[in-house]
């Protein structure tokens, strides 16, 4: 976040770069495809970028990785005409899930999530979309192959993509992304019945810390899904020129899935809600037993400790003292109240 003050008293539409260098060198993969035909290209300068006169039906795909160039996405901003503060919010990675439509094309950022099951940690990207007709940018932070699905799909000409424009492509992507969080989620849910399942056999330390570490990034999870969902409410009820009607309709089915991994994040926090009380539970009750066990050890003794003091006092004039058996004696009546307690205590079975 402290890259973020590097922006302070800056115009809008600085292109500043907030977040960490993630590939050694920003580079470019392009596809072009139509019903027909495909190319696929990369570039590893901006002065490799060939821009072709594409016919209408052809779509143009630009995947931008690494975004710590910023000449580079200036250039793309003066190749394609993308507006300046599209440009900020492109290298601004810490910029929540939204859509925005302007004049040159629309811009949609999402949030890719990525777990990490030894460290209970959801790494999160951000991507962002720009598009208009014929043609789509993305750009991620990092060189996960985060859409190679989405370009196989395109090389083999499965499904209906090949048929469709750049807005269905966009579809394709965020569809794809969103599915990763179904993965993500999953992953968290096994997590959650594995401190489940050792919470009832042997709850230890270790429980409340991983409790509260995936609550957190739940929380993280949970807001990036709150702003897509919002996000793709305003793009389903898009009346721009660069999105097809029936886009439309694919956008709303994406709606209702990101609607539904709410419901699983909602469901996943009552859950470890629930196991955090369940874990204080135990952690009292195993607390109570101490106790229970000290107080039952007192309680015995305290008779014995009576007896041990009552005959431990320096009275001349006390005629047990001077009986031939008397030291056994007591043993006896001790040991018989020690017997006579602990029965008493297990038939009420205190313990």
């Amino acid at each position: 976040m402290a890259k973020r003050r590097k922006k302070i008293g800056l115009p809008p539409g600085s292109v500043i770069f907030t977040g960490n260098r993630k590939v050694e060198t920003a580079y470019i993969h392009y596809l072009q495809y139509d019903s027909d035909s495909f190319t696929d290209q990369s570039y590893d300068t901006k002065n490799d970028i060939i821009i072709n006169e594409s016919p209408d039906e052809k779509v143009d795909w630009y995947d931008i990785r690494g975004l710590h160039d910023t000449d580079l996405i200036t250039a793309l901003g003066k190749l394609f005409q993308i507006h300046p503060l599209i440009q900020e919010d492109v290298v601004d990675i810490y910029q929540r899930p939204k859509f925005e439509q302007y004049s040159s094309g629309n811009l949609f950022i999402i949030r890719a999530f990525h777990l990490d099951k030894n460290e209970l940690k959801v790494r999160t990207e951000q991507v962002s979309l720009f598009f208009k007709t014929g043609l789509v940018i993305s750009f991620q932070e990092s060189d996960t192959d985060l859409f190679q699905p989405i370009r196989e799909r395109i090389r083999t000409s499965a499904g209906r993509i090949r048929n469709k424009g750049a807005d269905y492509l966009v579809y394709s992507l965020l569809d794809n992304t969103v599915d990763h969080y179904y993965y993500v989620l999953d992953s968290i849910g096994e997590l959650i019945e594995k401190v489940e399942d050792d919470l009832l056999e042997d709850p230890d330390h270790t429980i409340k810390s991983r409790i509260h570490n995936l609550k957190k990034e739940l929380l993280i999870v949970r807001k990036s899904i709150l702003s897509l969902r919002e996000s793709l409410s305003q793009f389903s009820k898009s009346d721009s020129q660069f999105i097809a009607s029936d886009t439309i309709l694919y956008i709303r089915d994406l709606y209702d899935h990101v609607v539904q991994l709410l419901d699983t994040v909602e469901n996943y926090r009552d859950l470890l809600n629930g196991l955090q009380d369940l874990y204080l539970s135990e952690i009292s009750f195993k607390m109570n037993k101490v106790m229970q066990i000290l107080t039952i050890i007192t309680t015995i003794f305290v008779p014995l400790s009576f007896l041990a003091g009552l005959y431990g006092m320096n009275f001349d004039n006390m005629p047990e003292l001077h009986f031939k058996y008397g030291y056994f004696y007591l043993l006896g009546i001790m040991m018989i109240l020690f017997l006579t307690l602990l029965f008493f205590f297990k038939k009420k079975k205190w313990f």
